[in-house]
């Protein structure tokens, strides 16, 4: 198995797509976005435009990934990114993350579009085990995993110096048993 495919797949209020090369310029605003540099990664002078652009051109053609945009199935606006990375063949685990930009925030986007991504890894894929991290601050992340049925497996106490203070770091699992039975209920 690997992620040579690169799927389209349609939920009720997103549509999760391959990434092309006229991504970027909304990507760019996306990653800029206040909210999404405080809870995905420290600023970083060395990203540019350039290397946004270059960065979502090739990630069709990555064999170890799986990189899709979530766009907002009502009006097509791309509104931010799920991906399947760190792929751990012999355990057929991989690391899950995700960002949605303002304009995908508060409808429930991201939660179907994580939904999404996690059936397709259990369901096509066949993984074993999907997992994340997220600083302990974000609520609003901490909520959709849970809702999705992710579990906290542990927390990493201060690991993190963000905005002036210690933020913990947290790590949530799902298995695919655990996503079977919830699916099974959920019919």
């Amino acid at each position: 198995m690997d992620f040579t495919v690169k799927p389209t797949l349609t939920g009720e209020k997103t549509v999760l797509r391959p990434f092309t090369e006229a991504d970027a310029e909304t990507m760019w605003e996306i990653i800029g976005d206040p909210e999404v540099v405080r809870f995905t990664f420290p600023a970083s002078g060395d990203l540019t435009l350039d290397r946004v652009r270059s960065w979502y051109a090739t990630r069709s053609a990555q064999p170890d990934r799986l990189d899709l945009a979530v766009t907002d199935r009502a009006s097509g606006l791309l509104v931010g990114e799920v991906v399947l990375h760190d792929w751990e063949p012999d355990a057929r685990a991989c690391t899950f993350r995700t960002l949605i930009g303002p304009e995908g925030r508060g409808r429930g986007l991201g939660t179907e579009a994580t939904r999404l991504i996690v059936g397709h890894a259990f369901e096509r894929l066949g993984l074993h085990r999907v997992q994340l991290e997220l600083y302990g601050d974000n609520a609003r992340a901490r909520r959709v995993y849970e809702k999705v049925g992710f579990t906290v497996e542990g927390v990493r106490r201060e690991a993190a110096f963000r905005g002036g203070k210690w933020v913990d770091e947290v790590l949530m699992a799902l298995l695919d048993r655990e996503w079977a039975a919830l699916t099974a209920t959920a019919r």
